[in-house]
């Protein structure tokens, strides 16, 4: 998959990480050094993707079949990066998306429990040689998460799960940082968000410094 001079940032973090916040933050950071900066998500950043969000987060089909979600995530995946994500990267913005397929080997493959060989058959087949170049990973204890998480809406069909669920979660998330240091840079999400900000900018600094050296 062809790329220019675009970069790929994705943002991960179990329930109440407090992904949105941060993720207004960041694109700041970057726009602030010039950077174009599309902003997406995942599930959803297109037309397809949305309507596949809503099957996946929503309580309609909620006795979904494991390998079903893992296949619709792709799916939608699949459609954002052809039609978001690529064309993107080709015209040489900054790509930040709100989870990636870190979140299919967290959620469904440490999770669900299904295993990270399916997820990554279906990576080499969807994305080719397309990786992020930076992930910030927000972290904190899934008891203080789920806390804020309940505060803030209604649960979602992944939200309603129980803890040990999240301990799972938060354990895959945590293996893929230790597995690529380099590339997956992990923020403690439970400190304050002032406290929170400030680690996200010194690894954005650190990032951008290194892209322009």
């Amino acid at each position: 998959m062809k790329r220019n001079s675009g970069r790929f940032i994705t943002v991960e973090g179990g329930e109440g990480a407090g992904k949105s916040s941060n993720l207004s933050f960041i694109q700041g950071l970057l726009e602030a050094a010039g950077k174009t900066v599309l902003f997406t998500r995942e599930p959803g950043g297109t037309s397809l993707g949305e309507e596949i969000r809503e099957l996946l987060l929503g309580h309609k089909h909620t006795g979904m079949a494991d390998d079903t979600e893992l296949l619709l995530m792709f799916a939608a995946r699949a459609e954002h990066i052809h039609q978001k994500i690529l064309p993107s990267l080709s015209e040489g913005a900054w790509v930040l998306c709100d989870r990636f397929t870190d979140a299919s080997y967290a959620y469904q493959g440490a999770g669900r429990g299904l295993g990270q060989e399916r997820i990554a058959a279906l990576e080499a087949f969807v994305q080719g040689d397309l990786r992020p170049d930076l992930t910030l990973l927000l972290d904190l204890p899934v008891e203080i998460g789920l806390a804020r998480a309940g505060a803030r809406s209604e649960p979602d069909r992944f939200e309603r799960e129980q803890n040990r669920f999240f301990e799972a979660v938060r354990q895959g998330y945590l293996e893929i940082a230790a597995r690529e240091p380099e590339r997956v840079r992990v923020i403690n999400a439970s400190q304050s968000l002032d406290d929170v900000q400030s680690q996200i900018e010194r690894v954005v600094a650190d990032f951008l410094e290194a892209e322009d050296g």
